[in-house]
């Protein structure tokens, strides 16, 4: 009768090599399915290094979104924010374009105080010019009548004739008249029966011999020619004078009047 060997599931030299073959194989398609690459914490160091660990090494894991909301997008960036982060980087032109305006903006501003100013003393100016040239006119005008005045008198209403000569005159030329007048012309007049008959030469069908020499708002020159008919007892007839005056006036509040009297 023939022996009968019978073998046993567990012992076995091969049988050791084989359960953890087959065990590291299964553990390998467990982490398969699961996404995973590292063993887990019942993995043996063989299943960790096997042959399973290494296929796993290289593979693209898919992770699932959560089944209720899902994943939530990131918000899109503003067009503001955008342009600020553009603006703030060291490379980016708007920094250079922003310096530029404000170069423009305050040599813009720079030109225009100058032109402000330059309006400003241009239009004092024209007002000083404007205001010369109706002085030049009030002047003249006041010295030609001013002449006839004080450079006349008659020794037979002395007195009325120097008061009002005196209305046309101001300052310290008027005091200077008030005395010549009283001590030297007055006298000499009533004592040769003096009588002075200024006129301001005015040519045939012209305006009265007169020129402004200098003006300003406040002060002028008039150049006049003037003749004098003098007559008294000291003279045969009449003896004419023909002179020439340097008038000078002041504006004051009651008008132009004469300062200055020279003859030429």
């Amino acid at each position: 009768m023939a022996k009968t060997t019978t073998r046993s599931r567990g012992t076995g030299s091969g049988s050791g090599p084989r359960r953890n073959l087959t065990a590291a194989a299964r553990a390998a398609a467990r982490r398969a399915e699961r996404g995973h690459g590292e063993p887990g914490p019942a993995a043996t160091d063989e299943e960790a290094t096997g042959p399973g660990a290494a296929r796993d090494a290289g593979r693209t894991l898919l992770v699932e979104p959560p089944q209720e909301s899902g994943w939530d997008d990131p918000p899109e960036p503003s067009p503001e924010s955008l342009a600020e982060r553009k603006e703030d980087e060291p490379g980016s032109g708007t920094r250079t374009r922003r310096g530029r305006r404000r170069l423009l903006t305050t040599v813009l501003g720079a030109l225009l105080v100058a032109a402000l100013v330059a309006a400003g003393v241009l239009g004092w100016r024209y007002h000083e010019t404007s205001r010369a040239d109706q002085a030049r006119g009030q002047a003249l005008t006041a010295a030609r009548q001013a002449a006839p005045i004080v450079l006349s008198y008659d020794y037979r209403h002395l007195d009325r004739d120097f008061a009002a000569a005196r209305t046309r005159l101001t300052g310290h030329f008027r005091d200077e008249y008030g005395k010549t007048t009283a001590r030297v012309v007055g006298p000499t007049a009533r004592k040769y029966h003096g009588v002075v008959k200024a006129t301001v030469t005015q040519p045939a069908g012209g305006t009265p011999a007169a020129s402004v020499v200098s003006a300003t708002p406040g002060r002028a020159v008039i150049l006049l020619f003037v003749n004098q008919v003098t007559k008294s007892t000291q003279v045969q007839g009449s003896r004419v004078d023909l002179n020439r005056v340097r008038m000078t006036l002041t504006r004051t509040g009651g008008g132009w009047k004469v300062s200055g009297v020279d003859a030429l």
